[in-house]
């Protein structure tokens, strides 16, 4: 069957659909569908993705194509609708650089069946499904009807409220008489509701412009902020400084969470960050006004409900062939009185859930009784995912039925799927299998064309289970006890699923923890406790690991399910192994692990004294890679270009932190860098504006381990909630690379891939990736949060393509001798910032060597290895190819 994957979209949330979009393209199963990538753009177009793009990290990466983008004075990252909103000949022509633009007529020639990843407007409305059933191609999920109550909160709670469901008080409040009638709304919002209190946009996802209201004098900025507006005064904006006004209109720009562009502005029409900043100041030079702006993709309705006191929680319901609603275990988010925010939801780490629910086992069924009986109240179909409250006072209420769900490796959708024993590809089966069925039973179908449809899968899907076609047994070792812990296991999973994927590897998720005594720990896991949310949950579930009563109720609940999808043995219980029986149970190993242990060489060693072929670089070569002031004191010996660093103590510090600064300020001109020098590259990375935040800086990362950041100085840092900071002996101080006379200046990221060449050893530098950050230093969001930070690949070097070719070439040729002088085997990922001078000469500054780079979805590796010609899978196959190949030798 050739499924159509449609993601992309109009909605605010979507990067998260391009992501889970990517996550089902990579999951299908490869023996019974033929995964065919559908973008739909933010001007309604589909467009038939050439499959290189769908491995960018984010939609901003690649549409607008960079060769497309017109030269502004600051980098503001854009959307297509940003410069080309009234030009139907430029629109056609972006779409035409990153694929195939296939009217609706013409969808059913191309596919079978319309997986639908979308969010929010034309995704989860009815909208796109109305059209998909006159076209007569089934899809995924929920009927017309459902999927329009499905994204109308208020009407969902006033359908509620008026029946026997528990629900609480709560106003709506329209944006037509929002203005005239502020001060009634907040008096009865006070009244009915009270405080504190949540605001949310009654037609968004369920993360997008949410506030929590504590007092009054939060109210008003609340619901505009609902209604996707806001207001800034001439005090406010003189006050900032240029950078400040950058990141102002950055921050304004961003459609997830803000008002989002286009917008109006006193009348005028607004599509490009940069004519944005210019109208901006332009008004403030010449009037004293108040400007107001609010988005041209607003919210008509903003529901104001009571702040819930107590555990949050979220399941998924399914529904089978018997036409039975059943609910998978719920999941608890555990949380403090912050809201489910889009960092929270889809940054790995920052949340914790747990599955199931901690509760006593009849209040978990009272939990599942009551999303099953919303689930077939609303009349949904195939599955949904229904949020909803444990209050203070016991009660059970759910206030948020989504009839699509994110489709992230570690979402609630694979997360609870998982507890069943369904693997991701096995729950994508089941889905599009189930919604063939509900398609059938619509009656709006012709059964002749559906039916087949619905017997040749059931037929190769019988095959598929007689089928063993897995040959190599791969250890995939994830998790880890450094700050990027949670990123490894997102790394992990990747590559585990697209292993899982192929019929050449048969990957075995393997978690690294630490004993209490700091020894090295090793456990097979299964899926249900490899799609945990992080990796403080897998240590959690293998150190503690039972199996609730509730988690054997639901399989045996969903046993038709499971046995014609998955296997029993994908529910064993972990298993702790030596590295000896892991030695016995794989073939190779593929470290997925960030900063210590992983990248310092221990690792690497031990599976060396047991003849285990791994990937990437030796110990040796990791044993200086880990640490970067080590490693580029070792380039400059060899006349590479490097910041200018120093290493601070903690042996000496505390004894006279004032002779410490001084040092420091002699050597450094304030901001500069400070970062751990011996871990990974994202966390604890700061830019050192003034002596405050160096003393804040070198009080956090010196504290004792037992010390709360929240009791130092995170305030000083702008430490976001639960972001991580290691504690270490010593820290690096570097200098802040800037522009000066350079004429051109960038930062680059550069992937690297060894391949064995009649026993030797050939080199491929990947074409570098621009880096684009919102600040001076990469966060850990830009790197691994959906759809933030962008990079575009190729670097853009020159305005003239044949000059920028002649850079970029220069560029690898430093980068090369960078690896080969460390002895980089593998692959590997070297930053650096790159300096075109007035004089045509090119300055490559390298910043820092990971031996074992990121591996998650997004990460710009992949889109380096795409231009090479290499699909994800393809890439990792070569990297474990040649740590196989060089163990044989």
């Amino acid at each position: 069957m050739r499924i159509g994957i449609f993601f992309g979209g109009y909605s605010r949330e979507r990067e998260i659909s391009f992501a889970g979009g990517r996550t089902v393209y990579d999951n299908l199963n490869r023996y019974l569908f033929e995964p065919i990538p559908i973008f739909v753009d933010s001007f309604g177009n589909f467009i038939l993705l050439d499959w290189q793009y769908l491995y960018k990290g984010s939609i901003r990466d690649f549409y607008p194509h960079p060769d497309l983008i017109d030269n502004h004075n600051n980098n503001f990252q854009v959307y297509c609708e940003h410069i080309a909103h009234d030009d139907k000949e430029k629109q056609i022509e972006f779409a035409e650089k990153i694929g195939t633009i296939i009217q609706l007529n013409e969808l059913k020639d191309n596919i079978d069946f319309a997986f639908l990843a979308l969010h929010g407007k034309y995704g989860e409305d009815g909208v796109i499904q109305g059209q998909l059933e006159a076209l007569q191609i089934p899809y995924s999920g929920s009927g017309v009807l459902p999927s329009a109550i499905g994204i109308d909160k208020g009407f969902q709670k006033n359908m509620m409220a008026n029946s026997n469901f528990d629900s609480q008080s709560f106003i709506s409040i329209p944006q037509h008489k929002w203005d005239d009638n502020k001060e009634q709304f907040k008096n009865e919002a006070i009244e009915k509701v009270g405080f504190p209190m949540v605001s949310r946009p009654a037609h968004q996802g369920s993360s997008i412009g949410v506030c929590l209201i504590a007092n009054e004098d939060e109210f008003e900025d609340a619901i505009n902020t609902g209604f996707f507006r806001e207001t800034i005064s001439k005090a406010i904006w003189s006050a900032f400084n240029e950078d400040e006004q950058f990141k102002y209109v950055e921050r304004l720009s961003d459609i997830r969470s803000e008002v989002g562009l286009p917008l109006m502005l006193k009348k005028e029409l607004i599509h490009h960050p940069e004519i944005l900043l210019k109208r901006i100041s332009k008004h403030f030079n010449n009037s004293e006004e108040d400007l107001h702006i609010k988005a041209v993709d607003n919210e008509t309705q903003v529901l104001v409900e009571p702040f819930i006191e107590g555990r949050e929680f979220s399941v998924i319901v399914v529904k089978n062939e018997n036409g039975e609603a059943k609910a998978l275990p719920p999941t608890e988010i555990i949380k403090g009185n912050e809201i489910f925010d889009y960092r929270s939801k889809y940054l790995p780490g920052l949340s914790r859930k747990q599955t199931p629910i901690d509760l006593p086992l009849e209040k978990t069924r009272a939990i599942q009784k009551a999303a099953e009986e919303l689930f077939v109240f609303f009349n949904f179909n195939v599955y949904a995912r229904i949020d909803g409250f444990i209050t203070a006072n016991d009660e059970i209420l759910l206030n948020d039925p989504n009839t699509t769900s994110g489709m992230l490796p570690s979402s609630f959708f694979f997360h609870q799927a998982a507890e069943i024993g369904l693997n991701p590809s096995q729950f994508l089966t089941f889905i599009i299998r189930q919604s063939l069925f509900e398609r059938i039973e619509s009656g709006n179908y012709s059964q002749a064309s559906i039916l087949e449809s619905y017997t040749n899968l059931n037929q190769r899907l019988s095959n598929s289970k007689q089928q063993e076609n897995k040959y190599s047994r791969v250890a995939v070792i994830l998790g880890g006890y450094s700050t990027e812990r949670h990123i490894s296991v997102e790394s992990g999973r990747n590559i585990y699923e697209k292993l899982a994927s192929s019929s050449k590897y048969d990957p075995i998720p393997v978690f690294l923890t630490k004993s209490k005594k700091g020894e090295i720990e090793l456990y097979k896991i299964p899926i249900n406790v490899l799609l945990k949310d992080n990796a403080d949950d897998i240590k959690d579930k293998v150190e503690n690991y039972s199996i609730s009563p509730i988690i054997e109720e639901v399989r045996e609940n969903c046993k038709a399910i499971t046995d014609l999808f998955s296997e029993a043995s994908q529910l064993s219980a972990p298993q702790k192994i030596s590295f000896g029986e892991l030695a016995e149970l794989v073939d190779a190993v593929f470290i997925a692990l960030h900063g210590r242990p992983g990248e310092d060489g221990h690792i690497q060693e031990i599976l060396q004294e047991y003849g285990i072929p791994y990937n990437g670089s030796s110990p040796e070569t990791s044993r200086i890679t880990i640490n970067k002031y080590n490693t580029n004191q070792m380039l400059a010996d060899f006349d590479f270009s490097i910041p200018e660093q120093m290493l601070i103590f903690k042996d000496n510090w505390f004894d006279n932190i004032e002779a410490n600064i001084d040092v420091i300020e002699m050597e450094y001109n304030y901001p500069f860098i400070a970062k751990p020098c011996d871990d990974g590259c994202s966390a604890a990375v700061k830019k050192i504006n003034n002596q405050k935040e160096l003393i804040a800086f070198a009080n956090s990362i010196f504290r004792e381990e037992s010390t709360d950041l929240a009791k130092i100085d995170s305030d000083i840092l702008g430490l976001k909630p639960k972001e991580e900071f290691p504690v270490k002996k010593q820290f690096l101080i570097e200098n802040l690379i800037q522009q000066k006379d350079a004429i051109h200046f960038l930062e680059v990221t550069v992937g690297i891939l060894t391949e064995s060449m009649g026993g030797g050893m050939l080199m491929e530098v990947f074409e570098p990736s621009e880096v684009l950050s919102v600040t001076d230093v990469l966060s850990l969001e830009e790197k691994f949060l959906a759809g933030e930070g962008q990079n575009i690949t190729p670097a853009r070097f020159h305005i003239d393509p044949e000059r920028s070719k002649e850079i970029s070439s220069q560029v690898r040729a430093d980068i090369k001798r960078v690896a080969e002088t460390l002895n980089i085997e593998g692959y590997a990922r070297i930053d650096a910032f790159v300096k075109i001078h007035e004089d045509n000469s090119i300055e490559t500054i390298i910043l820092e060597v990971n031996s074992l780079p990121g591996m998650t979805p997004a990460t710009c590796i992949f889109h380096q290895s795409a231009i090479s010609g290499f699909k994800p899978f393809d890439f990792i196959d070569k990297i474990l190819e040649y740590g196989i190949n060089k163990a044989s030798i």
